[in-house]
């Protein structure tokens, strides 16, 4: 496990203008050391952190020797989202955060590190908003560009979703515990559910499986993370990018490097046909953008499951001077 490092951001105003003093900004690096090879940023979605790979790597499937986002030619580096508790800092008025300032901070760190250029830019879920945040804000600065699960806006569903969320975090006697449960029921799909349990009875407690499953998971994340941290990330999901289309269009189209747009089929958060919108939106005004979907019953989790459609996806990326057969072509034949 590579160890964690921290830089100190003396003064920073968010932009809602709360100030902060020396704010810990915690990363780790995997892979090449910084300067010696292409940088891939990764950015962590609601319950990761910067652990990326490795035994316990929450993508040790995606990124490692040999895998598909191969260690041993890259550096690999993951900030921390300041707030997320994995480096016991926390932030009591997390509503004064947004995206937008996750963002800022992580332009800051980079520019600490002297990196003026990242290779590739990678995320799902709330990382890959980060992403595009983080793109529209320094258009020259990823040469690839790839916010997987993901949009530039929080629909109406998402703040929905995110509003359940904080109703059950402000009021339960055991929030986390209680907002994971209620979580992974969008996080995955009811023909998810029907393949894993199939109505099938636990033989230890008096209860189905899926009740079992949704307990464990709740007692497992009310273990790791502290409530102030959930409740931070639960308000980043629903802090837009960009105000109006017309706002993220203008600011995208500035983005120079490539840009891979992948979707979920059964996606349940941030649904496809809204980041098959996005593609059609981009395509007319930027060349070098692109769209894949992974084919899961899974839902938004399938980008933490189909690893093997996931890396046949990005193949082409990170191995571009092998001849990878791509599984799904950057363009879908069903976007008008």
């Amino acid at each position: 496990m590579s160890n964690i490092s921290s830089q100190t951001i003396k003064e920073y105003t968010t932009k809602s203008g709360f100030h902060f003093k020396n704010l810990p900004l915690t990363y780790q690096v995997f892979g090449q050391k910084l300067g010696t090879a292409p940088i891939v940023l990764v950015t962590h979605a609601l319950t990761g952190n910067s652990n990326v790979c490795g035994e316990n790597g929450w993508w040790k499937s995606l990124i490692g020797t040999e895998k598909c986002i191969d260690v041993n030619k890259y550096s690999i580096l993951a900030f921390n989202i300041p707030g997320n508790g994995y480096d016991d800092f926390f932030i009591e008025n997390y509503e004064d955060f947004t995206i937008y300032d996750v963002a800022q901070l992580f332009l800051i760190g980079l520019a600490k590190l002297q990196i003026p250029s990242v290779f590739a830019g990678i995320g799902g879920s709330l990382g890959g908003s980060i992403l595009w945040q983080m793109a529209v804000l320094k258009p020259g600065l990823f040469q690839n560009l790839i916010p997987i699960a993901t949009d530039w806006k929080a629909t109406d569903w998402v703040i929905a979703q995110c509003r359940v969320q904080k109703q059950i975090l402000n009021n339960s006697d055991n929030p986390v515990h209680d907002a994971r449960i209620h979580a992974m029921t969008f996080y995955r799909t009811p023909q998810s559910f029907k393949q894993k349990f199939n109505r099938s009875l636990s033989d230890i407690q008096n209860i189905y499986n899926v009740e079992s499953w949704l307990l464990h998971h709740g007692k497992t994340l009310d273990k790791r993370f502290q409530l102030q941290a959930y409740k931070l990330m639960n308000h980043l999901l629903m802090t837009a990018i960009c105000e109006t289309e017309d706002e993220f269009l203008e600011l995208a189209s500035k983005i120079e490097g490539n840009i891979y747009l992948v979707g979920i089929d059964s996606d349940g958060l941030y649904l496809n046909e809204e980041i098959k919108e996005t593609y059609s939106l981009l395509k007319p005004i930027k060349s070098n953008v692109h769209f894949a979907e992974i084919n899961s019953i899974h839902g938004h989790d399938a980008f933490l499951i189909e690893y093997e459609q996931l890396a046949g996806i990005l193949g082409p990326i990170f191995n571009s001077e092998k001849n990878i057969t791509k599984t799904k072509n950057y363009e879908h034949a069903n976007i008008r």
